[in-house]
């Protein structure tokens, strides 16, 4: 049996979690929804799924220390929908704070998160700088938004953003038989129809055809009918590469090439 040289920190005893730490393991901690809507086609634990999924590939080739995902988060996006889990910025805010701490109170000093949320981005932000002014310990973020770009080629619908074609592909590359691709829908909303600007706006995703630019009739943006598991693993290959890349540039000392 092939040992990774990662663990997940949920495995460990507390001694040997003591040991990683003691000898300077970086640790990661995931982000990912446990329960968010992704259209009528995708489980409520996508989110969930992709950081477990590039958790497991960090830790089979680096030796680090995986963090338990923290499954509920700042998703104000989705809470028309049944079943979609949300709590606060504030509480988000200090839920991931308190988690961050407590690893800095066990001695830890290399510590990163992967972010599998876009809404959870700011208050990420916010979270780790004030947490480098007060304790002086830097906490690197990698958000998915910014991840596999390498891999964005291989999509062919109009637009994407959320339950689409490069995440349903990613969960067919990790478990197909969670996605019922018999009630995957296009869905574009009237995002085609909106002009293109610099600025951010903010959006919530509405089931209403009245609610203009925020309409979706499935909870989905962008076309899921266009998914296939080559896709989707290309997808997460480039997504772990590069936060594997990115973690050996962070931590050289401990994490070389």
């Amino acid at each position: 049996m092939t040992t990774s040289p990662g663990v997940w920190l949920e495995t460990l005893t507390w001694p040997e979690a003591k040991a990683w730490f003691d000898r300077g393991a970086p640790v990661v901690l995931p982000i990912g929804a446990i329960a968010k809507e992704h259209g009528h086609h995708l489980p409520l634990n996508t989110d969930w799924l992709t950081a477990r999924e590039l958790g497991n590939r960090i830790a089979a080739t680096l030796p680090v220390v995986i963090a338990p995902i923290l499954s509920v988060g700042y998703y104000p996006a989705f809470v028309r929908y049944p079943g979609s889990q949300h709590i606060s910025a504030d509480t988000f805010g200090a839920l991931l704070r308190e988690i961050l701490e407590k690893f800095m109170d066990d001695g830890v000093t290399r510590l990163a998160v992967v972010n599998t949320g876009v809404s959870t981005e700011p208050v990420l932000r916010i979270v780790v700088r004030d947490l480098y002014e007060e304790r002086g310990v830097r906490v690197h973020t990698a958000d998915i938004r910014d991840l596999g770009r390498s891999a964005k080629g291989l999509m062919r619908q109009k637009l994407g953003g959320h339950g689409d074609e490069s995440e349903t592909s990613t969960i067919l590359a990790i478990d197909p038989s969670l996605v019922r691709m018999d009630q995957a829908v296009v869905d574009y909303g009237h995002q085609l129809d909106l002009p293109k600007s610099v600025f951010y706006t903010p959006t919530v995703f509405i089931g209403d055809t009245d609610a203009g630019e925020d309409y979706s009739v499935s909870g989905v943006r962008g076309d899921p009918t266009l998914a296939t598991v080559a896709k989707g693993e290309a997808v997460l290959a480039a997504m772990a590469s590069d936060l594997i890349d990115g973690l050996r540039t962070l931590f050289p000392d401990v994490l070389p090439a």
